[in-house]
């Protein structure tokens, strides 16, 4: 049986819309949450990152309710019946999110409750309770109570009188039972706990709080007197964010962003947060007034929501996080004189512009600083009087924009500024509204956004006379120009001076501020022009390659892998052999594992201090391989819905980084998730004697090692190899920036001179290691498996080209016996 005959026996056998091999992308959404709430729920985690955990799974889970789950119940309410991919209705979907969140959210408080709480109380930090107090105590709050609390509180009652309050979203409330002595009925009263005012009120020096909610339920006498309180519990209500106007008969898109935000306030209720002990009396009320069925009610038995917490993660307590990290100046800037200061070079030093132009910069943030990087390039620009233009695509970015500061500069400068802004960003349209109207009034070409289209590239073009004539600098981002959120978030950026990729942004813009889109580009991938069309081609080359007995392998970091076309492409490179890893941060619709469909993939996500954010797309093709990086995930929005542009990486030291950085993600035995066939994750763990790698505290070592020129070449641009600890087995020859990537364990034969163990060292009984026979194709064929020193693969393959291939089961290693060698017998 040939290759060939084996490809086409497998596809002909599997039917790839059987909505069996699709995960479900809401449960998978809540999958990638898990594993941030693991991150507190893990005592390993020092104590102030548990919390700061906490928080966060706090607010994704409000985003994601408002978004998601609101969009689901807009389509019940719209009577959608249609079945998703992976075979589920709207209402199915909306039922089983709910129920999955729902021991989530118990998980959380228990954890604060059981764990975090009394361990924070042991370091000194204490949350008090008002019974807690003393007398003294109680005094002085009562008197800050009347002083700072009482005065900006609005009581507002439920009776024939006054209707039920407005509730805004998100916010925490008081609702309280009073029963008034002239007529003996009981009302209802919300009172706002005031958003503006900390949560957290200290209480003396030295580290003891109150929870603001806690002091006002403690002195309702003083708000409402003359009454008896009959209850007082707490509860906070989400709103569904998926409001959404027709931009087609929108007359103008600003009037329509407005609109939006403005609707949003008053949207229909996705979730009530109740606390423990809040009597059914009360529920009822609730529930009827924001018409809500009883699945959507979530009792808490401690504190409802943990954002408000997070200021307690800053307090001077290095013993109770894990240590500070600084963003570092760009090796390739900080070695060549550049003072990383934010003031640009002195006179004698050679300008920003001159040092891109030599080669290509690979910038990886947070290890390299976003202030020393992309925000001095913009800064230089706005003030070099060779700089004749300026453009940049704006998705979010900070309300006191330093990038926009620059931008406003260069136009006072005389440069021509065009700038894109998306209003459409959501939960950012307030802010890039604001950020609109100040532009514009500094004479700035705008362009709102696209109608029909979300405008999400990081990108930015400055225009420069030189010597030899104009020269275009670009930068292509995987991350928003947003100083802030570079601190937390890991993303790449590339600055070039390549002339294609400068002119292919160029047409970008113009597409942007003009009439027309072209949909030719020189280099550039672009959504959603040529990106989906290049992205499936390079997919199904590769499984020609394998098909053909050559080197075949992808590589792909992305935040989601949601579109079912590219999930299919992905199974049919699989099934035709293809090698494959996916690092997928969140929601991912492929399930790996699967008996002769995705046999070959495996799926990876990495939870860790920072978000991970960036892209990269790796292409063996047959040993010449191909690199990408930029905005884009394989999600049907970013490949048909969004304006997107990736670019191709050619220097052959970031491929060399990038090589690094995805080898480092694969071996990673500290933070990293491996899917199951059935979607579910398994953190790996290191084993007895094994060394601890985590990807990101690894990045920032080398960071720093590369900066202090610690480095093992002279070259500041390249990063050390990955070290012997990380590898599996040697492979012919040394690696050069062109060499395929290895596998999750792969590396050198001068990294490490162990050599692989044979077939017959391990099996000569002809049972494999858990006590099954071996197949026959693996009985034919000894000379040509073995088992590698592998944590991940259980079985290996030498291929005829002198590469290796792994595998984890008998059956899947076999069958790739028979593809490269042929049955058994013959």
């Amino acid at each position: 049986m040939t290759t060939q005959d084996h490809e086409r026996i497998d596809q002909s056998t599997v039917d790839l819309t059987d909505s069996e091999y699709y995960l479900n992308r809401e449960l998978s959404q809540l999958a990638f949450q898990e594993r941030v709430l693991h991150e507190a729920l893990d005592d390993r985690t020092p104590l102030l990152e548990r919390l700061r955990f906490l928080a966060i799974f706090t607010k994704n889970m409000d985003e994601f309710i408002m978004k998601r789950v609101g969009g689901l119940k807009q389509q019940i309410e719209a009577g959608v019946t249609e079945t998703s991919v992976d075979g589920r209705t709207p209402r199915e979907q909306w039922e089983e999110v709910l129920e999955t969140a729902r021991p989530m959210f118990e998980a959380q408080t228990d954890c604060y409750q059981q764990e975090v709480k009394p361990a924070l109380a042991d370091a000194g930090i204490r949350i008090e309770s008002w019974d807690d107090l003393s007398e003294a105590d109680r005094s002085e709050m009562r008197d800050y109570f009347e002083e700072s609390v009482f005065p900006t509180l609005t009581p507002l009652a439920f009776d024939p009188a006054h209707p039920f309050p407005f509730i805004s979203n998100l916010s925490l409330s008081l609702g309280v039972f009073v029963r008034r002595h002239y007529d003996d009925s009981v009302v209802f009263t919300r009172i706002k706990i005031p958003p503006n005012q900390s949560r957290l009120i200290p209480i003396e020096e030295g580290g003891r709080y109150i929870l603001l909610e806690e002091l006002i339920r403690s002195n309702l006498d003083l708000l409402l007197p003359n009454v008896e309180v009959v209850e007082a519990s707490l509860f906070r209500l989400t709103r569904n964010a998926e409001v959404r106007r027709n931009e087609d008969v929108a007359e103008d898109l600003i009037e329509m962003i407005q609109d939006v935000i403005e609707q949003r306030r008053f949207a229909t209720v996705v979730r009530l947060e109740v606390e423990e002990g809040m009597s059914d009396r009360m529920r009822s009320l609730l529930m009827r007034q924001l018409d809500i069925e009883d699945r959507e009610m979530f009792e808490h038995a401690g504190p409802l929501g943990f954002w408000e917490f997070m200021p307690l993660t800053d307090l001077n307590r290095p013993d109770l996080k894990l240590d500070s990290w600084t963003p570092q100046p760009h090796p390739r800037f900080a070695r060549r004189g550049w003072n990383g200061n934010g003031n640009g070079p002195t006179d004698e030093e050679q300008d920003i512009f001159e040092e891109v132009r030599r080669g290509d910069v690979l910038l990886h943030h947070p290890y390299h600083s976003f202030t020393d990087t992309v925000q001095e390039f913009l800064d230089e620009a706005a003030t070099d009087p060779d700089v004749h233009a300026i453009k940049a695509a704006i998705y979010r970015t900070a309300s006191d924009s330093k990038v926009i500061q620059s931008l406003i500069e260069a136009a006072d400068n005389g440069k021509q500024v065009a700038v894109m802004v998306e209003l459409k960003a959501r939960f950012d349209e307030k802010n890039n509204l604001e950020w609109v109207r100040r532009l514009e009034e500094e004479g700035i070409h705008v362009a709102y956004g696209t109608r029909g289209l979300k405008t999400h590239t990081k990108t930015a073009l400055v225009v420069r006379q030189e010597d030899d004539g104009m020269q275009l600098y670009s930068h292509v981002g995987t991350g928003n120009y947003h100083s802030e959120t570079a601190k937390g978030y890991v993303d790449l950026g590339l600055l070039t001076a390549d002339r294609d990729i400068g002119r292919d942004l160029a047409k970008l813009f113009n597409f942007y501020t003009g009439p027309s889109f072209d949909d030719e580009f020189r280099k550039l991938l672009i959504a959603p022009v040529t990106m989906r069309e290049e992205f499936t081609r390079m997919i199904r080359r590769e499984a020609e390659h394998a098909r053909n007995g050559e080197r075949a392998r992808i590589v792909a970091k992305v935040n989601a892998l949601e579109d079912p076309e590219i999930v299919e492409e992905l199974y049919r490179a699989s099934m035709a052999g293809v090698d494959i890893d996916l690092i997928v941060r969140d929601i991912c619709r492929l399930r790996p594992g699967l008996d002769h469909v995705s046999e070959t993939v495996n799926v990876y996500s990495v939870v860790g201090r920072f978000l991970e954010h960036s892209r990269i797309f790796y292409f063996e093709n047959a040993g010449d391989p191909e690199y990408y990086t930029g905005s884009a995930d394989w999600m049907t929005r970013n490949l048909d819905n969004r304006v997107e542009a990736v670019a191709p990486i050619e220097d052959p030291e970031i491929r060399r980084q990038l090589r690094y950085n995805l080898e480092v993600v694969l071996a990673d035995n500290r933070k990293c998730w491996e899917m199951q066939p059935d979607g579910s994750y398994v953190q790996r763990r290191p084993a007895e004697g094994e060394p601890e790698r985590n990807t990101q505290e690894i990045l920032m070592r080398k960071t720093l090692e590369t900066l202090n020129g610690e480095a093992d070449s002279e070259d500041v641009t390249e990063v050390p190899p990955v070290g012997p600890e990380l590898l599996v087995e040697p492979v012919e020859g040394k690696p050069t920036p062109s060499d395929p990537i290895s596998s999750a364990d792969g590396g050198t034969i001068e990294e490490n001179q162990l050599a692989p163990t044979t077939a017959s060292d391990e099996t000569a009984d002809g049972l494999s290691d858990d006590g099954e026979s071996l197949p026959e194709p693996m009985r034919a064929h000894p000379d040509h498996w073995y088992i590698p020193d592998s944590n991940t693969y259980a079985y290996a393959i030498r291929t005829p080209d002198g590469g290796r291939a792994y595998r984890k089961t008998t059956e899947s290693i076999a069958r790739l016996l028979e593809q490269h060698y042929g049955p058994a017998g013959k």
